[in-house]
């Protein structure tokens, strides 16, 4: 969804740039290259998580499918 959709403004380029030079002033020149670092390894580990989430999904559904295909064929047998 657009963000104007919500009513809110878009970004343009010079509230862009705004918001870098008070984050160059807030956080300095030396420490900008770790602050990115840091933000890029949270979005990187957040990832992974949503990756590793779906597929422990796709798992114990694959185990909930098996056991209660294991349960019918139970059923099954005892009926016969």
């Amino acid at each position: 969804m657009p963000v104007f959709a919500i009513g809110l403004p878009s970004i343009g380029g010079f509230e862009l740039i705004i918001v870098l030079v008070l984050v160059l002033i807030l956080f300095g020149a030396g420490r900008l290259p770790q602050v990115f670092r840091s933000l890029g390894e949270g979005i990187k580990s957040f990832k992974d998580a949503q990756k590793d989430d779906t597929i422990d999904v796709a798992t114990r559904s694959k185990q909930i499918d098996d056991k209660v295909d294991a349960a019918e064929a139970h059923e099954v047998k005892e009926r016969a």
